[in-house]
């Protein structure tokens, strides 16, 4: 039962982008400055963000030896995905929680279709089925170049497949994915430089979201800390 969008207080915010683009530095830094304000915030990620969603990142991410071919990796990506919408996502948007998660679904259309040459429309069907007519409010899309990028995840404790398995080649066609997605919806989409300093990229995130936000509900005088290590459940934040 997929959550009616007219019974929603919340907000979905989305971070999107090529590997290495600093996605969960940002939804880390935007959720301390949104709980200060007074808004509650659940931060999750994907694939994960639940017990089932953990054991298929596993799969997906860290057993390259399991040669997933492309149409197995949308499947596993959309059955997580589901979950973590049943679960996690709907639940929180229906308390009117700003849910801010590290990739969503435009990662599947960048990744399996434009990087790996998977049809989008069967992959928008199946993402429909997955999480109904659940969308982002707002998804930011932090665009580097890729070469910067894959540097930057060579100093990462999480390297996954698509980092060590895929070429250059693959990776330039996920970006432009992105950008292509990003152009199609406008409104939806916030475009941003990924070199410039964390503290800017903050800003100019903030600058677009804290308006946008409208009457969410803020709870004013409480305090939550943000763990930096990752975790099976979904890390929720309430001020």
């Amino acid at each position: 039962m997929h959550l009616d969008r007219g019974q929603q207080s919340g907000f979905f915010l989305t971070l999107e982008g090529p590997e290495g683009s600093g996605k969960s530095t940002q939804a880390k830094r935007i959720a301390t400055r949104l709980i200060a304000a007074g808004y509650r915030c659940l931060v999750t990620r994907e694939p994960g963000g639940t017990a089932l969603g953990e054991q298929v990142r596993q799969i997906l991410l860290h057993a390259p030896e399991l040669a997933p071919v492309p149409a197995a990796d949308a499947l596993l990506f959309n059955a997580a995905r589901a979950q973590l919408a049943a679960e996690v996502i709907e639940p929180a948007l229906g308390r009117g929680e700003v849910v801010i998660c590290d990739r969503f679904g435009d990662s599947t259309l960048a990744y399996q279709g434009f990087g790996s040459g998977q049809p989008l429309e069967p992959l928008r069907s199946l993402a429909r089925f997955a999480v109904g007519d659940l969308r982002p409010d707002l998804t930011v899309l932090i665009d580097l170049p890729v070469e910067d990028g894959l540097e930057r995840k060579r100093q990462d404790d999480e390297i996954t497949r698509f980092e060590s398995h895929a070429d250059v080649a693959f990776h330039r066609r996920v970006r432009d994915g992105f950008l292509a997605l990003a152009a199609a919806e406008p409104g939806r989409f916030l475009l941003v430089d990924g070199r410039q300093t964390p503290d800017a990229l903050e800003a100019q995130i903030l600058d677009a979201l804290l308006p946008r936000l409208g009457a969410i509900p803020r709870e004013m005088g409480r305090f939550a800390a943000i763990s930096s290590e990752p975790q099976r459940d979904p890390l929720r934040m309430k001020k």
